[in-house]
């Protein structure tokens, strides 16, 4: 199919190199025999494209008449020749994109245990990026056309659509996918495509983000595993690198954390840097009480003293204050256990 398409376009190319030599030949003849540039240009167009209006000037002379004959068969045929690669360029076309969408539909089909991604926008695109350089399976919902372009440009699986619609997610897979991420901007969208996904499949880890603090427990309510804020996490990581420059420092670098990231994830990690907030569930707890208490499901590797300016490897009888910086090495679940942490126990 690539071949036949660069065949079209190749014949396409030649048509119109053809056409246009057919005409700089006609216009250079009549003008060789008087004409004005206009009045040769004029005479060529009408000639060419058969149109058979009155002759611009009379054709009194031999060399006149011969030109015009020229351009006539050459013209003509050129013209024919043109139309039929461009009507071939046409159809290949819309035939390789009907062939391309019916392709990855059934790449789709044939998806388990993915993630979907609805929404392209900012953080639609970063997940996406992150997820292929981890090699997970997953397929993009977006319904606006120059994100869905810019989708497939970069090789994704995606679906030009609503995920909003019931059937937009049972076309992605939502009974097969192993989770759900929707990012979208709007956040009353997000709910209801919580909503939705988790009333076609009851066990699909949702992560939903959310724009208003407000907007958190009504995910949650909708069916969300875990809501992420990116305005509220942005601000705790500015506070932290202001609070606790020495972990930060490490922690909060561009390329080490990414590639930091990387290869916890291969390892089904995560590391995060947290706030022990008054109050809160972990506050005022030893390094083994918080971990034994959290069923090991994550190490406390480092603890940054409020104001000491200084990280260390804690003791396993290190007690955790308000005010302290934890850093955090775990398994899945982060925003529980963040939360924890900086959410004040009720």
């Amino acid at each position: 199919m690539k071949w036949l398409a660069h065949s079209a376009a190749r014949h396409l190319i030649l048509g119109v190199v053809f056409v246009l030599l057919v005409s700089c030949f006609g216009i250079l003849g009549y003008m060789h025999n008087g004409w004005s540039f206009g009045d040769s240009l004029f005479m060529v167009v009408l000639t060419v494209y058969t149109v058979g209006y009155q002759e611009v000037h009379p054709l009194d002379t031999v060399e006149l008449r011969a030109i015009t004959i020229a351009v006539i068969v050459l013209g003509c045929t050129g013209i024919i020749y043109l139309t039929g690669a461009l009507v071939q360029f046409l159809t290949l076309t819309q035939i390789q994109k009907m062939l391309g969408l019916t392709r990855m539909h059934k790449q789709i089909e044939d998806l388990r245990d993915h993630i979907i991604i609805c929404g392209f926008g900012r953080t639609g695109s970063m997940l996406a990026k992150e997820l292929q350089t981890a090699k997970a399976k997953f397929v993009v919902i977006e319904p606006e056309q120059n994100r869905f372009t810019e989708a497939r440009e970069l090789g994704y699986l995606c679906i030009h659509a609503d995920a909003a619609e019931e059937s937009v997610l049972k076309q992605a897979g939502i009974e097969r996918a192993h989770a759900l991420a929707t990012v979208v901007s709007s956040d009353p969208v997000n709910v209801f495509i919580t909503l939705s996904a988790r009333s076609l499949n009851g066990a699909i880890q949702i992560i939903a983000r959310g724009e208003e603090p407000s907007t958190e427990k009504k995910l949650l309510q909708a069916g969300a595993n875990s809501v992420v804020l990116p305005a509220h996490i942005g601000a705790e990581q500015i506070a932290s690198m202001i609070l606790f420059p020495s972990i930060a420092g490490v922690i909060q670098s561009a390329e080490r954390r990414r590639q930091m990231d990387l290869d916890l994830r291969t390892l089904g990690l995560e590391i995060e840097v947290v706030v022990a907030a008054e109050g809160s569930l972990f506050t005022g707890l030893t390094v083994e009480e918080i971990e034994r208490k959290a069923e090991r499901s994550f190490f406390i590797i480092a603890v940054e003293q409020a104001g000491s300016g200084r990280a260390e490897r804690p003791l396993p009888g290190t007690r955790i204050a308000a005010g302290d910086g934890v850093t955090i090495l775990g398994r899945s679940g982060r925003a529980n256990i963040l939360n924890k942490f900086a959410e004040a126990a009720r």
